[in-house]
């Protein structure tokens, strides 16, 4: 028998929440909850292979990256873990890192100096405060999976980039077999015990493996942003297909 698809759906919803505000003021709560100890759950529900992760998508940019002209957004950038290893690749292009949470932007800021000239923008990715046009890149590492509308981020994301610049999108996904088995296991009942004993939060790591088997799979997403006006979307799993990394030009 074949594989199920998922149903479409319109973004992230956690429980309770009645529609797309709802969820969004939901999110934003979470995130601002969990903000202190934010990092260090990160890098150990991970294992720390989620360094690996940045540091491999900083590289598939590392052209653009390199010119320093180059204007460069990290949307739902949280602490700036990718916004960071972004500007290990790039010394001289100018790269802003936006977030709706407060309190994440604040522990980004804390995590930087001057000589890396980073920005950090407090805005909803589903209203950016850019004219069109205004990007060559567009990132996101394991945040677009929180946008209360998928769609909306996708057209957002185009409409700030420059013709001929590109997104990467890296996100979880629900990988197959044996390593998909594990992954579930793991994902859904032992990383929700560790975060809330860590964090505090009872309802943020069972949002995490919720929110994870919601979010479209690479077939879909890759649709949606080719509806959305993107070419040559493609996605590239890293680590036995746990996360990947979604790309688009515009």
């Amino acid at each position: 028998m074949g594989e199920v698809a998922k149903p479409q759906v319109l973004g992230a919803s956690p429980e309770g929440a009645k529609d797309p505000q709802a969820a969004s003021r939901a999110i934003r709560e979470m995130f601002t909850a969990i903000a202190p100890r934010y990092d260090l759950l990160n890098h150990l529900l991970s294992a720390n292979v989620d360094k690996l992760w940045w540091r491999r998508t900083a590289r598939t940019f590392a052209a653009i990256l390199a010119r320093p002209d180059a204007e460069v957004l990290d949307l739902c950038c949280g602490t700036g873990d990718m916004a960071f290893a972004l500007r290990r690749k790039g010394s001289e292009c100018r790269i802003a890192g936006a977030d709706f949470s407060h309190a994440m932007l604040v522990r980004a800021a804390a995590k930087s100096d001057e000589r890396q000239k980073m920005r950090w923008i407090e805005t909803d990715a589903l209203r950016l405060p850019f004219s069109d046009e205004s990007f060559d890149l567009v990132t996101s590492a394991f945040g677009f999976r929180n946008l209360a509308d998928y769609d909306a981020g996708l057209g957002e994301i185009r409409r700030v980039l420059k013709p001929g610049g590109e997104c990467g999108i890296l996100e979880f996904n629900e990988p197959r077999g044996a390593i998909g088995t594990l992954y579930r296991v793991y994902f859904e009942s032992v990383l929700p015990r560790i975060g809330r004993l860590l964090s505090g939060s009872r309802g943020a790591y069972s949002y995490l493996p919720a929110s994870v088997q919601r979010f479209p799979q690479p077939d879909e997403l890759l649709q949606r942003m080719q509806a959305a006006g993107f070419s040559k979307p493609s996605w590239i799993p890293y680590t036995f297909g746990i996360a990947g990394l979604y790309r688009g030009m515009r």
